[in-house]
């Protein structure tokens, strides 16, 4: 009998017409990205808080630049972390051991009080571990499905959905709980999740069958695997010639070039536009308004969580009979989650006035993601649908009316003011314009190094993409740090309009030289 799916009998249970391995990754993911989106909203905020507030009262300078570092490096060690598990380990084990790892950083991290060691112990857990879980959970959900169309497109995207359900998550309890309760809380409570998750995936992982196993639990299927490469590779090199492979190569070099404007962009979320939150905007709410943003912060928060538990029961009806102790931890994650939500609502509605976190703002961009991705993949999918370079220039576009609205916002703010309380709009438009241009970016990009490179050189060229998120988000870090210095000179206005004019000329650039790469694409769109 020959199984519709890769891996075991049981992965040929379907939930939402796709197999349930689908969904155990999913939320793997969902609780690696809890934890670090979680963890990256208390970063700065962290740091910059004064001794009394019991953060450690650095310099903005210098907590952008470590943020810079930090954020950089994670897309840096996927490179090696990929490797490892190609020759070594297997991607299951690199999943487990990444996991690992990253509860040892974060549960490092929530002991910083008693040392700063702790903390950069910490932070150099998540930076390796993450390099070993972040490219090989994704590689294994390729492997699920045995074709290469529509299936594993929609595939992917639930998976990117998990990724997102994960960061607004993470972004709205460890923020909450790292400002209001104590930072140590919000650093441990990510590591928690996190371990679950690692648990959760470790008693399910027989369900991949032969996927993901190490070179040498595998020796058989992998020369299969190589044989079919090499054929794959020769009808390749025989249909296409040199030319046009150094031709796509240099398209996707373009777009990995203009990839760090956006993220170099993109990135000030957790850096100055979180300063800007925190210093610059009026978060304080009383009456109706309190009332009317704790009613919208519930259902934004309950709707999705309901959906998601919905999927989990879907899950555990396929599942539970094999993979029980699996399910179990899956399920008591959800029921700590549940009871830390209800804590967070009650909590906030027993209160005449509230104080927007500092962090909430950054849930913003999963909220939008989650609302608007439909919407984007039907406009891809319509007669309206650009080629790549166009989409990356709307992208760019989008991005810099974001930071032009904060701009705006910051424009009525003295130079050098160290605070302001300018509407907490500004910052949730400049989301939705930010949001808006990451899905004319992120999935186009990866899509189309997918579809341009030679069959010999993918995981080069992903690896440059990394290599292009780890200078973006190096130089986003650098560019922050100078928030103070380019305020007091030429005011924080004029700092915002930076983000604004450089993605906007990168745009103008891109439809230039549009008619050039589609060329050079050689019927690739």
């Amino acid at each position: 009998m020959e199984f519709k799916y890769a891996g075991s009998e049981e992965n040929q249970r379907t939930v939402l017409g796709h197999p349930s391995g689908l969904f155990v990754l999913f939320f793997t993911e969902m609780w690696e990205r809890f934890s670090y989106y979680g963890m990256r909203a208390l970063l700065v905020l962290f740091l910059t808080a004064s001794l009394f507030d019991e953060g450690w009262a650095w310099e903005r300078s210098d907590a952008l630049m470590l943020y810079g570092w930090y954020t950089g490096l994670v897309y840096l060690t996927p490179i090696f972390g990929g490797l490892i598990a190609d020759k070594i380990l297997g991607y299951r084990k690199a999943v487990v051991l990444g996991a690992l790892i990253m509860t040892l950083g974060h549960a490092s991290m929530a002991l910083e009080g008693f040392s700063s060691y702790f903390f950069y112990i910490g932070l150099l857990g998540l930076i390796i571990g993450n390099g070993l879980f972040k490219p090989n959970v994704s590689s294994i959900v390729g492997q699920l499905y045995k074709s290469q169309g529509k299936e594993k497109d929609a595939g992917y995207t639930i998976f990117y959905m998990g990724i997102n359900a994960g960061a607004f998550l993470g972004i709205l309890l460890c923020g909450y709980i790292g400002e209001k309760v104590g930072w140590h809380y919000g650093f441990g409570l990510a590591g928690i999740f996190m371990f679950l998750g690692m648990l959760q995936f470790y008693f399910a992982q027989k369900i991949f069958g032969n996927i993901g196993l190490s070179p040498v639990e595998a020796e058989e299927l992998k020369e299969e695997a190589i044989a079919n490469n090499k054929f794959e590779e020769a009808v390749q090199e025989k249909e296409e010639s040199a030319l046009v492979v150094r031709d796509r190569i240099i398209v996707i070099s373009i777009f990995a070039l203009f990839t760090i404007f956006f993220w170099w962009a993109f990135e000030q979320a957790g850096g100055s536009m979180t300063i800007f939150a925190s210093d610059y905007t009026d978060r304080g709410l009383e009456g109706n308004a309190a009332t009317t943003f704790k009613t919208i912060n519930a259902i934004i928060t309950v709707v999705p969580m309901i959906v998601i538990t919905w999927v989990l029961i879907l899950l555990f009806k396929q599942t539970f009979k094999k993979f029980a102790l699996s399910n179990f931890w899956l399920g008591l994650s959800f029921v700590i989650i549940w009871a830390i939500v209800l804590w967070m609502l009650q909590k906030e509605f027993a209160a005449d006035a509230t104080e927007v976190p500092a962090s909430w703002f950054s849930v913003l961009n999963s909220l939008f993601i989650i609302l608007f991705a439909p919407l984007f993949s039907k406009i891809w999918e319509s007669k309206f649908n650009p080629s790549g370079p166009i989409k990356f220039a709307i992208g760019l576009t989008l991005l810099g009316l974001g930071f032009a609205v904060l701009s705006y916002g910051a424009a009525t703010i003295p130079e050098g003011a160290k605070t302001a309380s300018v509407s907490l709009m500004f910052l949730v438009f400049a989301y939705l314009f930010h949001t808006l241009g990451e899905l004319c970016v992120s999935p186009v990009g990866l899509s189309y190094v997918s579809k341009l490179a030679p069959v010999k050189l993918v995981g080069l060229m992903f690896g440059i993409w990394f290599v292009a998120n780890f200078i973006a988000n190096l130089l986003g870090g650098f560019t922050g740090s100078y928030i103070d210095l380019i305020s007091e000179k030429y005011g924080l206005s004029t700092f915002f309009l930076i983000f604004t004019i450089i993605p906007i000329g990168a745009a103008f650039i891109l439809v230039l030289l549009n008619p050039m790469m589609k060329k050079k694409m050689h019927g690739v769109k």
